[in-house]
């Protein structure tokens, strides 16, 4: 078992001012002489998180990371407002932050969501992408959503008659996304809110193959909950503003990118077999399967996937 690295505190943070009046929280660690990286977390709108950068040796790595638009420390919150706040917001969020710090290309890293957003900056900037390691690969494809928010019904009965039981309009039931979008943006903050929470209980069930896993910390904090739902809810309604199966079907742009996808083989949020179209699509890079493990990085054997490939590109 490869060792994890400490937790690390950032030897900087600071805020950038982009489009639209949005403002950018973003933190600084490892070793400004290392292999600059890029974290990149899930959600959308989940924020950075300090566990992610225990999978890259400080003494070898920059590591960057940010709030996108809307959640963390980032302003405006999502829970207040969701305009201007895109994909494509984010991809030329990342490239003002390059800019700022002064480098020229990046290792890119995402889980999840952050997978998504990660291969379609590489898509669009390949140019300032030295490698990638993805975990838990998603890319937000119309089949993707149904199953999440329809498809894991077969292996979750109980929790998707909760789930659907809160939509009051009977006829919405069929489409819980959109459903839960008109929720979440209601008028009624009392709405929101009872929304925000059925959101996560549904998550909930199926972000981790370990048995008897508590509701995330993080998910007890109520306006937590709303912003990161809310998100969720903006982007995946809106189908990431990305043409259907564009990631995967353009994914020979990366050739020349190492990348490594680490999956498990239990991934009820992230079916395999995303993983397994996108690395048969993308010259040059490698399929890391971990028996047993579901979404979550910290089932057995991702954490030791993930390091194995952050060690590989490390200088």
């Amino acid at each position: 078992m490869t060792e994890i690295f400490p937790a690390i505190e950032p030897y900087e943070t600071r805020f950038l001012d982009v489009s639209d009046g949005h403002r950018l929280h973003v933190a600084l660690s490892g070793t400004p002489k290392g292999l600059p990286a890029l974290l990149l977390h899930g959600g959308p709108g989940s924020g950075m998180s300090a566990s992610a950068r225990r999978y890259f040796d400080p003494s070898r790595y920059h590591i960057i990371q940010f709030d996108q638009r809307g959640c963390g420390l980032s302003t405006p919150n999502a829970a207040k407002s969701l305009e201007h706040n895109t994909t494509h917001h984010l991809i030329d969020d990342m490239e003002a932050i390059r800019a700022s710090i002064g480098i020229e290309s990046w290792m890119v890293f995402g889980t999840s969501w952050g997978t998504t957003l990660a291969l379609a900056y590489a898509q669009r900037f390949p140019r300032h992408v030295r490698a990638m390691v993805l975990a838990g690969v998603t890319t937000t494809r119309k089949m993707e959503i149904e199953w999440l928010y329809k498809g894991l019904s077969i292996f979750l009965p109980r929790q998707w008659q909760r789930f659907i039981a809160a939509i009051p309009d009977a006829e919405m039931q069929c489409d819980p996304v959109a459903a839960y979008y008109k929720l979440l943006t209601d008028a009624d903050v009392t709405i929101r809110e009872a929304a925000a929470l059925e959101w996560h209980l549904w998550e909930s069930g199926s972000i981790t193959s370990s048995p008897g896993a508590a509701f995330p910390a993080k998910w007890q904090d109520n306006g937590y909950r709303l912003t990161r739902a809310r998100l969720c809810a903006h982007y995946f309604q809106h189908a990431a503003w990305i043409e259907d199966g564009a990631l995967i079907r353009e994914a020979e742009v990366l050739a020349g990118i190492p990348g490594v996808l680490v999956q498990g083989t239990q991934d009820l949020q992230g079916p395999p077999v995303t993983a397994f179209e996108l690395a048969a699509a993308w010259p040059g890079s490698e399929l890391v399967l971990v028996d047993g493990a579901g979404h979550a990085t910290s089932d057995t054997g991702m954490e030791d996937a993930i390091l194995s490939a952050t060690a590989r590109f490390a200088l």
